[in-house]
């Protein structure tokens, strides 16, 4: 029974989402397309300064592309389909870190204090179940001088309420749960407060 339970949780819990009145929108770069389509819905909807999107070197089809990193590619897309683009940052990084999460949120960090904007809070913008984790990462980063919140959107590729019926659910939440895992276990203890 408690296996049952957690079989059909895991997703919900995995999936956080727990948005805060922000200042900054913050979208992870490597979302598909009609979450970055959302994630500029949630900037118009919100009372946000900035609209930032994160991200590393994008690993396959670089050559083909004039952006190289994900937040270039975002934020490129995200003017293409109607955002100011004085309301938008790309903030890349260079990927050498102990995760992608966590060097995105070390880049974002140098930036605001290069740009010497002031923040009290941001929503992190990402997708379902990779959320709790870069949530628990950019906690660790900056709170308390700077509170975050999670804004979760909904993956289109699979049935969230019914995950272990398709491979792509199940891949996916398998994949999360590791990594979940390990970033409670083992990162989170020897990033730096």
């Amino acid at each position: 029974m408690l296996l049952g339970l957690t079989i059909f949780n895991i997703h919900q819990f995995l999936a956080k989402n727990a948005p805060i009145p922000a200042d900054i929108l913050v979208v992870e770069g490597w979302l598909p397309d009609y979450a970055i389509k959302a994630a500029m819905h949630e900037f118009r909807q919100g009372s946000y300064q900035q609209l930032v999107t994160i991200g590393g070197p994008i690993p396959r089809g670089s050559y083909l592309f004039e952006y190289q990193t994900f937040a270039e590619l975002a934020a490129a897309t995200l003017t293409k389909i109607g955002l100011e683009p004085q309301y938008l940052a790309a903030i890349p990084y260079n990927g050498t870190g102990v995760s992608r999460t966590d060097d995105s949120a070390t880049a974002l960090k140098a930036w605001l204090t290069l740009t010497n904007l002031q923040i009290n809070s941001l929503n992190l913008f990402t997708l379902g179940t990779h959320s709790r984790r870069s949530w628990i990462l950019f906690k660790q980063a900056f709170e308390p001088q700077v509170k975050i919140g999670v804004i979760a959107i909904t993956p289109l590729h699979y049935d969230p309420q019914n995950w272990w019926k398709s491979s792509e659910g199940s891949r996916t939440l398998l994949s999360e749960f590791i990594a979940y895992l390990y970033t409670r276990l083992f990162i989170v203890n020897l990033l730096p407060k």
